[in-house]
């Protein structure tokens, strides 16, 4: 198994968190699932030409590269497709300047990315160069070549709220924007994919994730308030929300990938 993350260049960063490869072709159990994280993604099959929709109790195909929208709950994945693949993490906020379509046109769903952002030879380019590092590297130019010479700016008024919603309230950050509540629920939806309330709750359980990925002994009660929950009771509600099953199964099921869980 191989898993490598690293940062975009200078031109990308601004609206582009991260790009990652993995490659895990012998998993010991049939599906995961994938906690939300608040980001909208693109993930790219380099070893087959179709990826699987776990939606329901039919598996059904979806296309080998695709565009994944924020999401308010867990999604479930057939390990198979994790034999090699390589993704796009978009800043909350990013994705507007490279589509025109709303962000939120994506909410929860997997779309073929032919659909939205043609890829054109993007994939077979990538599965001809050996080595993760290097496909990353490609893939980072390919996107700065896509780019065009473009500056990459996102709303002032999302990274105001953004960077206000981490510490306070959606009314509190309304009024750091200058904006209405209504308008920025407007904008954040079209820029971020979901609603500023939902994207705070997002960040909160994933301050909680990442406590318990690390192992750090703390008491629930501890943890909730150190994460922003009122108690252990609003911590646990809001944990199984979103992952679908306790904290303490999550611990007792935490793998290498910090937002994936075993069935």
């Amino acid at each position: 198994m191989e898993y490598l993350e690293c940062k975009p260049s200078l031109p990308l960063a601004a609206s582009i968190r991260s790009l990652w490869y993995a490659c895990a072709p012998d998993a010991p159990h049939e599906r995961e699932r994938v906690l939300p994280n608040g980001c909208i993604q693109i993930v790219i099959s380099l070893a087959a030409d179709a990826l699987t929709n776990c939606d329901g109790d039919v598996l059904t195909p979806l296309p080998a590269a695709i565009l994944v929208g924020a999401r308010g709950r867990y999604e479930v994945v057939h390990t198979r497709d994790m034999a090699e693949l390589v993704g796009i993490v978009f800043r909350p906020g990013g994705l507007g300047p490279w589509l025109r379509q709303p962000a939120d046109q994506f909410f929860e769903q997997s779309v073929s990315l032919d659909g939205v952002w043609p890829v054109r030879d993007v994939r077979d380019r990538l599965r001809a160069v050996a080595g993760s590092s290097r496909k990353l590297a490609l893939l980072d130019s390919l996107l700065v070549e896509r780019l065009g010479g473009r500056e990459l700016r996102m709303r002032p008024s999302i990274q105001c709220a953004l960077a206000g919603l981490t510490r306070h309230s959606v009314r509190e950050a309304a009024q750091a924007t200058g904006l209405s509540e209504r308008r920025l629920y407007q904008i954040f939806r079209e820029d971020a994919g979901l609603s500023p309330k939902l994207w705070s709750r997002v960040y909160r359980f994933q301050r909680a994730v990442r406590a318990l990925h690390s192992g750090e002994a703390a008491r629930w009660d501890r943890l909730a308030l150190d994460c922003g929950y009122f108690d252990q009771s609003h911590f646990s509600n809001d944990f199984r929300a979103f992952s679908g099953i306790d904290p303490t199964t999550y611990s007792g099921r935490r793998g290498p990938w910090q937002n994936h869980v075993h069935f």
